[in-house]
């Protein structure tokens, strides 16, 4: 008979089904305690308003709600994660804590003191890959190295995949659902604290939480899935899944969403957008294995060469990024699309390329300082996909767009919100130019702005850049790289 007791640890994985760790948990064990903790050492650097907090409280409540459905319950705490699990697995007796593997260096650390604390106490850690269809070194080159550019990760992921359809296979709960320790009196207390215990602002959550949001958004995306490759480009339409902050806090599982990818591209019900979705999904894996594989990049580039190229800094450039943050550039989309993340917490995937590309070539200022301005604003805040972003943009990172190919904001504009409807959403001050003047106000003639109640410098900023000027340093800021290269 298995009398081993086992504590399951959430972290980026609030929900109770298709769970690697609760799974092999309850498979292993008699009893099986469940906790999170809303731990300090990330918290302490948040806003009080984080609206990532509300979206957690909400989608625990669902999660101990499951929980209970089940047979078992939540336990929640409030400290540093690295002594409250460890004492907690200390008072309660149990002989291993599991937990979903996380890959961020932060992570990785605070896991390895963890399971120190645990064998000083002779108790186990175990860690299951979980957040991601392929870790590490499952997928290498045929040279046995880490890739770098995605296409060719992309096939070979595809091609393990073909190999190993058994990686998509689910990890059942309901099946050993009787081995959860059940809530008792004398157990620890499994209500949720209010957010203004811990130091947040309460309220609602910034986008359907918990696993029945998650399903919800999905259920509703798949409606629209075989239109996804040409809609998700246009910020305007609700041509995307909104699934990434459920990813990010893994109220859904990455199985699901790549096992239902592949059903619609079988069947063709998907469409071409099913197979677009299914490499965004795939883009999630590959930044994901170049962040374990080179930990360097949270604060380098990861061409070395890169680090050479000198960003501009002191109060003229603390005044640009300033606006940059504040949507005040002058250039529609560019502050729309920061208005918008500044409100709402999302940005549209488009946006993010144009709004990083205008920070770092049109403004000259370091990706690091966007990439942690996003990590404060976005919902959906992950290291390894914000990190590969920003370095995509900046031409810093692995397979990153060419540094000589600078976004036009104005280009981008008239592009993907031709009729200019996303930015009259968020700069309303502009809803009455028409389609030709909204992208670019500064080219339209004074008495015509003023005739549709826009005055530049009042209503509105002037540009604080000139994109050709600022073209032109970017290459020539570019060409240490350059230099460096042909050597």
């Amino acid at each position: 008979m298995n009398l081993s007791k086992s504590l399951v640890w959430f972290r980026r994985d609030l929900r109770a089904f298709d769970h690697a760790a609760l799974h092999h948990a309850l498979r292993c064990s008699q009893q099986v305690f469940c906790v999170f903790v809303y731990d300090t050492e990330i918290l302490d650097g948040l806003p009080r308003d984080d609206r990532r907090l509300r979206f957690i409280h909400a989608s625990l409540a669902s999660l101990d709600e499951e929980l209970r459905r089940l047979g078992g319950y939540l336990i929640v705490r409030h400290g540093s994660a690295r002594d409250e699990v460890a004492a907690l697995a200390n008072a309660l007796d149990v002989d291993a804590v599991h937990a979903c593997t996380d890959y961020e260096p932060l992570a990785i650390a605070r896991d390895d003191e963890v399971a120190r604390l645990l064998a000083a106490q002779g108790r186990a850690f175990h860690a299951y890959k979980d957040q991601v269809i392929f870790e590490k070194e499952e997928v290498l080159t045929l040279a046995g190295q880490p890739f770098s550019v995605f296409t060719p990760y992309k096939n070979a992921w595809l091609k393990r995949l073909a190999a190993r359809p058994d990686t998509l296979a689910a990890y059942p709960v309901d099946a050993f659902a009787h081995a959860f320790a059940p809530p008792a009196a004398s157990a620890p207390a499994p209500a949720l604290p209010a957010l203004e215990d811990i130091g947040f602002e309460s309220g609602e959550p910034p986008l359907p939480a918990g696993m029945e949001g998650a399903e919800a958004l999905f259920e509703a995306f798949v409606e629209d899935i075989a239109d996804y490759g040409r809609a998700r480009d246009f910020p305007a339409e609700d041509g995307t899944s909104r699934l990434s902050t459920h990813l990010r806090f893994g109220t859904t599982p990455i199985r699901h969403l790549v096992r239902t990818a592949q059903q619609l591209m079988l069947s063709g019900a998907g469409g071409n957008g099913a197979s677009v979705w299914l490499s965004e999904l795939i883009w999630r894996d590959f930044y994901a294995m170049v962040l374990a594989q080179n930990p360097h990049v949270v604060e380098r580039s990861f061409k070395p060469a890169f680090d050479a190229v000198q960003w501009d800094d002191g109060l003229e450039a603390d005044a640009l990024f300033a606006a940059w943050c504040e949507g005040r550039t002058g250039y529609p989309l560019v502050d729309a699309a920061m208005v918008q993340l500044n409100t709402t917490g999302f940005m549209h995937n488009r946006l993010r390329m144009v709004t990083a590309s205008f920070l770092t070539k049109d403004l000259g200022i370091d990706w690091r300082r966007g990439e942690r301005y996003f990590a404060l604003k976005l919902n959906d805040y992950e290291l390894a996909s914000n990190n590969g972003g920003w370095q995509w943009a900046a031409s810093t990172g692995c397979d990153a767009q060419p540094w000589f190919r600078i976004f036009n904001p104005v280009t981008q504009s008239t592009r993907f919100d031709a009729r200019g409807e996303f930015i009259r959403r968020y700069l309303p001050q502009l809803a009455r130019l028409d389609a030709k003047q909204i992208h670019a106000p500064w080219l339209v003639k004074p008495e015509a702005l003023a005739g549709r109640g826009v005055v530049l410098g009042q209503d509105y900023p002037a540009p604080v850049v000139d994109h050709d000027a600022a073209r032109r340093r970017t290459l020539e800021r570019f060409a240490v790289v350059k230099k460096a290269i042909s050597v």
